[in-house]
């Protein structure tokens, strides 16, 4: 069955290590997606530090060199889904790099992005992430709860406007809970697990998975094995995906593998290995959610943000 991922790190990596994205030596190639039956996959543009708007240059020019099958409105995905070659769909990790500056958001909708969060790891002009440090030192047992800065706020109105996906992974329950309140437009946590699984501060509580379900928003399962609670990689992933069912009902579910952002885990060291997966999930879901989780939901997201 062909599926959706809702995001990796290969692209940054890649650019960075000067390797052709058709057959680099990474958790993700291009060659890898077709063989693997990816409808699309999801390229994070991701930045952090001093540099970081120049950075967001560099590899979008990587990107826009690389030939690439690039998916910016609904047609295109749901031909993809139906067979051929692998679809991307550009997307930005962290907006910090644009310094508050607004405007910066037009240009990525002009880069064809469809899909931005507006925090990684450590704050900034927009929000708090979900990580407190304690002496330089995640604790991952904290939550935070400080909300959306007022720019956070003015950001999350002009991608809705721009129509470019809003993604609260990495965001404090704060934040979240900001944007989700009252909401009508789906949102998606693009590589976020169940806090009830795995209890540490990435992974989301029941209450706010439910509230994702509620604006027609999903949640895409991260493979990281320190975010799924265990090295039986298979196994985890089914249970943070029964777990997002119960809560959030089988519309909210999707793959956000976060590959090349994290170390390779056991029976999924790399996307060729996700048909092995799906094959283990359509042991335990019946055909109508496995559909779902693997492309559907996202498809149906992307069709009503996107257009």
């Amino acid at each position: 069955m062909r599926y959706i991922d809702l995001h990796c790190d290969t692209l940054t990596v890649c650019a960075d290590g000067g390797g052709s994205l058709k057959n680099c030596n990474l958790q993700v190639n291009l060659n890898k997606l077709n063989t693997g039956g990816c409808a699309a996959q999801c390229f994070a543009v991701f930045t952090q530090g001093d540099g970081a708007a120049s950075s967001v240059k560099k590899y979008l020019d990587f990107y826009k060199n690389c030939g690439l099958n690039t998916i910016k409105d609904y047609k295109t995905l749901n031909a993809t889904v139906n067979g051929g070659e692998s679809g991307a769909i550009l997307t930005v990790e962290n907006l910090g790099f644009t310094g508050g500056d607004l405007t910066c958001l037009d240009s990525l909708a002009a880069a064809g992005v469809k899909m931005a969060s507006l925090v990684w790891n450590f704050e900034n002009d927009y929000a708090y992430p979900n990580l407190i440090f304690r002496n330089g030192i995640p604790d991952f047992d904290a939550r935070e709860d400080r909300g959306l800065k007022p720019l956070g706020k003015e950001a999350v109105k002009r991608l809705d406007e721009l129509k470019i996906i809003v993604d609260i992974s990495h965001l404090s329950d704060g934040g979240a809970e900001n944007i989700l309140r009252g909401r009508k437009i789906p949102i998606v946590a693009s590589h976020s697990n169940a806090a009830e699984v795995c209890g540490v501060s990435r992974n989301l509580t029941d209450g706010l998975i439910k509230k994702i379900a509620d604006c027609g928003g999903v949640i895409g399962v991260n493979f990281c094995s320190d975010f799924l609670g265990g090295s039986d990689t298979f196994n985890q992933v089914l249970r943070h995906l029964k777990h997002l069912m119960t809560v959030g009902g089988e519309d909210v579910l999707s793959f956000g593998s976060d590959f090349d952002g994290i170390p390779a885990t056991e029976n999924l060291e790399g996307c060729e290995k996700m048909p092995a997966l799906i094959s283990y999930l359509s042991e335990n879901f019946p055909l109508r959610v496995l559909e779902k989780l693997c492309y559907k939901n996202f498809l149906r997201v992307f069709k009503e943000v996107c257009g």
